[in-house]
């Protein structure tokens, strides 16, 4: 940047130089004002400019205005080769004082013109949108609308699936069953051990004790009077399948082998466990 200085009542007054900006735009070219500036500075500013936005010039051409001086062969190809790496051609060098730019407009005037092409596919888009045009034109005067309603397809019919029901999980439990204990299953209940007096088993299904029974059990207690309680050792305080109950059920003598307690004819009847599907077999014959 240039000083200008002169004295004026014995003190140094210093004024700073309006410097013209290196890089502008003329027309469809670039102009890289070196003018009388000193030239390693203009050229750090340019390089600075260029390299802020790097890429933004690729393609560009430049002509160079240069002062009174010129340039040196080595300065003129250090500018080149600077332009040259941001992707910008360098057309020619100009004097900066020359009238209304003459030398720049002839210069410009010099330069192959260049014809715009459209590609292929820019070429597919006129015609497309040609042929729109052309298109709404007819449905207006027709008394149409102007862009085309498509009718939906009608939707099929859903296909409705019928799904199984699941059948209740069974619940199993190991170890014995204390007083004071309850097990509750919608489905079957299978315990592996005692169920003392004071325990509760209470299933939708059916009840099968790998031990003793002296507590509770309720089978079949949603409605289903098919259920059935089975056990090592039946001696239970409470017996009930369905909504029957039988209150005599612990008082029985007792059984060396397992029994099972079923419905027939409206009433809990325990038999042991190796007759329970005759016995079951002939209660349904009967009731058939």
């Amino acid at each position: 940047m240039g000083l200008l200085w002169r004295p004026q009542g014995g003190r140094l007054r210093v004024r700073t130089a309006r410097v013209m900006a290196v890089l502008r735009g003329k027309g469809l070219g670039l102009e890289i004002a070196l003018g009388e500036r000193d030239f390693e500075e203009a050229l750090a500013e340019l390089q600075g400019k260029l390299g802020e936005r790097p890429g933004f010039y690729s393609g560009a051409q430049a002509t160079a205005a240069v002062g009174r001086e010129g340039l040196s062969e080595e300065q003129l190809a250090r500018l080149r080769t600077l332009l040259s790496a941001h992707g910008i051609t360098l057309e020619g060098v100009a004097d900066a004082k020359s009238d209304d730019g003459e030398e720049l407009a002839r210069r410009r005037a010099l330069r192959p013109k260049r014809e715009l092409q459209l590609s292929d596919a820019a070429r597919s888009l006129v015609a497309d949108f040609a042929g729109a045009r052309q298109d709404i034109a007819v449905r207006r005067s027709r008394g149409e609308s102007s862009v085309r309603r498509l009718t939906p397809a009608p939707e099929p019919e859903p296909e409705y699936v019928e799904v199984a029901p699941l059948a209740p999980a069974t619940l199993y439990h190991v170890g014995t069953l204390r007083g004071g204990q309850a097990l509750h299953n919608v489905g079957n209940i299978v315990v592996i051990g005692d169920v003392n007096p004071g325990a509760e088993l209470i299933a939708g299904g059916d009840i099968a004790v790998f031990g003793s029974l002296r507590g509770v059990a309720h089978a079949g207690a949603q409605g289903d009077a098919g259920a059935r309680v089975y056990a090592v050792d039946l001696s239970p305080t409470q017996l009930r399948i369905a909504t029957l109950i039988a209150a005599d059920a612990g008082a029985r003598a007792a059984h060396k082998e397992p029994e099972a307690a079923c419905v027939q004819n409206e009433r809990i009847t325990i038999v042991p466990l190796n007759s329970a599907e005759r016995f079951a077999k002939e209660t349904k014959e009967k009731v058939e």
